[in-house]
């Protein structure tokens, strides 16, 4: 049986190796994204998730909207997102977003959000809308959508994934015995039963780990295989990176070589695409993932 970690905010953080530098946000794409997420007033999770590929991804003209607000239900240990009691969502919101992405000239547009588990169907109509206007305004568009646990909620799920969207998301975030600390108010089981049922709706699915939480090489491999078991055709899997004091403390860091090994067992599994690396997330380079 596997003991929890005990969380020692006094203990320091580990210095970050040489493998984990990125990119300054910098440039005239860096500046024209910046200004049309203030403009039009949206959040990303770029920013609240304290992402460490923000001017990469924000420099070549992409980012990963985050709708329904800033605020999420949830305390997961590991998220740099505000938690709390949510304000009344915006339902202007939709067409802001899919105008945003419009202007922004890119080929595929990532879509996430945060916990809304007061709202009784989960935010699922805000969904649905956000992905149908950008479909509408802008229908040369390809659109991935990072969508939350629904605690089992299915009728919301199905509204979420109905509006056309070409990829499918939900992260399963860590291995199974780390559930009770990194994801307190999720379900191991659960989240694979949400991908399975995302599958069977004839969406492509997707989901993405992290590593270097206190999990071994077989629980990994326990992730992929059970992920391979419930339909889930990408995987993505990073290092886990604390984004402040109160956070989780990084209990390792993950050697790249590992990355590939990683990357090697998953493609073995017959997964249609995986990206493993230190500083990959789930929506990094999500193009190529189609």
């Amino acid at each position: 049986m596997y003991e929890l970690p005990v969380l020692d905010k006094q203990s320091p953080r580990k210095r970050k190796p040489s493998w984990l530098r990125v990119k300054l946000p910098i440039g005239e794409d860096y500046r024209n994204v910046r200004r049309l997420v203030d403009e039009y007033k949206l959040n990303t999770i770029c920013q609240s998730g304290n992402c460490p590929n923000m001017g990469e991804c924000w420099g070549a003209g992409t980012a990963t909207f985050m709708i329904l607000g800033n605020v999420c239900t949830r305390s997961c240990s590991f998220c740099a997102v505000k938690t709390g009691r949510p304000p009344e969502y915006d339902e202007d919101e939709p067409r802001r977003v899919a105008e945003a992405i419009k202007l922004m000239g890119v080929k595929h547009a990532v879509l996430t959000s945060v916990n809304r588990d007061e709202l009784k169907d989960r935010g699922a109509e805000i969904w649905y809308q956000t992905v149908l206007q950008t479909k509408q305004l802008a229908p040369q568009i390809t659109i991935e959508t990072l969508i939350p646990d629904v605690r089992g909620t299915w009728s919301a799920l199905e509204r979420m994934i109905e509006a056309g969207q070409e990829v499918v998301s939900h992260n399963m975030e860590t291995v199974k015995h780390l559930y009770r600390l990194v994801r307190p108010q999720a379900k191991y089981e659960r989240s694979l039963e949400q991908i399975k049922r995302t599958k069977a709706h004839g969406c492509r699915t997707k989901s993405g780990i992290m590593v270097g939480l206190g999990e071994t090489k077989d629980d990994v491999l326990e992730v992929m295989d059970d992920l391979c078991a419930h339909g889930c055709d990408v995987l993505t899997i990073g290092q886990y990176l604390q984004p402040t004091s109160m956070h989780l403390d990084v209990d390792s860091f993950v050697h790249p070589d590992i990355f590939a090994m990683y990357k090697e067992e998953g493609d073995a599994r017959g997964f249609d695409f995986v990206e493993s690396g230190p500083l990959v997330r789930s929506s990094y380079h999500a193009e190529r993932h189609l």
